[in-house]
């Protein structure tokens, strides 16, 4: 496998990563309402069979203000299961229906649970970080068996594991920076 490739598969990785924790960043819970705090809970609607469907898809939901969500489900018949869902799923806030549409308040967040949601957030970028540097190892070894194998001279076999620093260190920063932004709108009031 020529080198261009190794780093090519080793960068993409990297970039998954990155785009993985701003997903799940979207999901922790600020001191703002955010639709991204409920649109990937599970919905279970029996009369659409029993597959489990993001709320996204069975809603549009909107922020009329900093401290208010609101679903409003496409198909009004399914209020209910998505109302249970929404309590099932443990994000700490009480759905309110008015049998057209769901009203979630989001309450302010305590000192202490902000606090622990700063902590599970640098939990996430960390594990991210492992995910990262694991990709790299994964580069170097395929770096190393083609040097081996006597297929890429050791010059080029030493730059690649140089280049795999530089973007290990590249992406570890923007994972960083991702972590410190998020910290800061957890604990911003």
């Amino acid at each position: 496998m020529p080198l261009d490739e190794i780093e090519f598969e080793a960068e993409e990785a990297m970039e998954k990563t990155v785009d993985f924790l701003k997903q799940e960043y979207r999901g922790v819970r600020t001191g703002r309402a955010s639709p991204g705090l409920v649109e990937h809970v599970k919905v279970v609607i029996p009369a659409y069979g029993d597959t489990p469907m993001d709320l996204k898809s069975l809603a549009t939901i909107a922020t009329p203000d900093a401290t208010m969500l609101l679903v409003k489900p496409f198909d009004p018949t399914t209020i209910k299961d998505i109302e249970r869902a929404l309590q099932e799923a443990d994000i700490g806030i009480n759905p309110q229906s008015d049998g057209r549409v769901i009203r979630l308040p989001v309450p302010p967040l305590s000192g202490e649970r902000r606090r622990q949601i700063a902590s599970q957030v640098k939990k996430m970028g960390e594990q991210q970080k492992v995910v990262l540097r694991n990709a790299r190892r994964e580069a170097i070894q395929k770096i190393d068996a083609e040097k081996k194998a006597g297929d890429l001279p050791e010059d080029d076999a030493k730059r690649g594991h140089d280049v795999m620093d530089k973007l290990t260190k590249t992406y570890e920063g923007k994972l960083g920076d991702l972590m410190t932004a998020k910290t800061k709108e957890v604990e911003e009031l």
